[in-house]
């Protein structure tokens, strides 16, 4: 069973491409996708509670900064608070708009899969999958291409 979600969406920049709804079914995806993996504590998950923050390069680069020592704006941050006693996994989400739109352009990618993509992978984070270690990053990339296909998105690990 797939645990509840509290989703809040904060954009700091705008992003009309995308909105709440958009968000939301991704997030959505990737718990739900979670959830049917098994993945790390999802049987003793309840509710899953974030925060998905969009932001411009200036932000990107001061929280990248600030909490990794690293001095550029990075697509993806991710903050995991752990689970709580009652079962509630909790986690911020930060994405970096034009850096989300250059990696697509240079990839080739549309921008809302690779939007997908950083979402899903921001949210797995959250939800206490990393990708430090071989096995774990095997691990987290099969199940990102599973929740993306799903959704009808190439997997973004191909050439």
């Amino acid at each position: 069973m797939s645990p509840d979600l509290s989703l809040t969406v904060q954009y700091a920049t705008p992003a009309p491409e995308l909105p709440r709804w958009r968000l939301r079914r991704w997030v959505l995806q990737a718990v739900q996708g979670m959830a049917r993996a098994e993945g790390p504590g999802a049987n003793a998950l309840r509710t899953v509670a974030l925060t998905l923050r969009l932001v411009d390069a200036d932000e990107g680069r001061r929280l990248n900064r600030e909490f990794r020592s690293k001095d550029y704006a990075t697509n993806v941050l991710t903050f995991e608070y752990g689970v709580d006693p009652d079962g509630t996994a909790s986690g911020d989400v930060v994405l970096c708009v034009p850096v989300l739109h250059r990696e697509a352009a240079d990839q080739g990618k549309p921008v809302l899969d690779h939007a997908a993509h950083l979402t899903v992978h921001g949210v797995l984070h959250a939800l206490g999958y990393d990708h430090i270690e071989t096995d774990e990053a095997r691990a987290m990339e099969a199940l990102e291409v599973r929740i993306l296909g799903k959704m009808g998105i190439a997997d973004p690990y191909q050439a």
